[in-house]
């Protein structure tokens, strides 16, 4: 029984390890502002002097400012993280302005690590995330002004904007550094390109598609 015991506490011990490893460590002083100008390079950003720290360093405006949608996805961030607010260096924080023009979107993509939660501000939105299971089953909601989604961290998940106006999102992160890997992207656009027989036969279409993918997105 005691040997159970011990056994039972030593899984839980690393099961809280394991999550304690999945996202940003903790801070171990009150702020570490980023030297965006330093040349050492490790994982994360080396500290200013504090004596240099200023309030600014903590401060951004302008998320009221609607970005620009006249792209190909209709889709614009206005990005909150380190490199415009240093001092959210070690935070383990960072958040989004996401503009979505009418029938803008997002395409599936997905964040290796952090967990996304979306506030829409104005407009009406859906938002939809796939799980790992075999069964690849897809949470989906339509969300209007005042709604909250989340997406678990690591999960492949898109929103597009659904209404009749343009679409504001607000997008918090648990991490400074998010990740974004888009799905067609990332197979179809990488360097070098990833050998079309074989694409062909994962993708059960002919070689002469995934060329034109690949050339599309490259």
């Amino acid at each position: 029984m005691a040997s159970n015991t011990i056994s039972l506490s030593i899984i839980t011990a690393l099961n809280f390890l394991c999550i304690a490893f999945a996202f940003d460590p903790r801070p171990l002083q009150d702020f570490c502002v980023a030297d965006l100008t330093s040349p050492v390079r490790f994982n994360g950003l080396p500290c200013k002097d504090p004596s240099t720290v200023k309030a600014d360093d903590f401060f951004f405006s302008g998320l009221h400012l609607p970005g620009n949608t006249s792209n190909r996805i209709g889709a614009a961030v206005t990005s909150v993280n380190v490199a415009s607010v240093p001092g959210l260096n070690t935070l383990g924080l960072s958040m989004f302005r996401v503009d979505l023009a009418l029938n803008g979107f997002f395409p599936p993509h997905y964040h290796p690590r952090a967990t996304e939660v979306i506030t829409v501000l104005e407009g009406y939105l859906e938002a939809g995330f796939v799980d790992s299971s075999y069964n690849r089953t897809q949470y989906k909601k339509f969300l209007k002004k005042g709604d909250v989604f989340v997406v678990p961290v690591g999960l492949l998940h898109y929103v597009r904007n659904v209404g009749s106006t343009n679409t504001v999102v607000l997008a918090v992160f648990n991490s400074q550094n998010i990740g974004i890997v888009t799905a067609t992207q990332g197979i179809f656009g990488a360097k070098p390109p990833i050998n079309a027989e074989f694409m062909a036969n994962a993708y059960m279409v002919d070689e002469n598609t995934i060329q034109r993918l690949q050339k599309a997105f490259s």
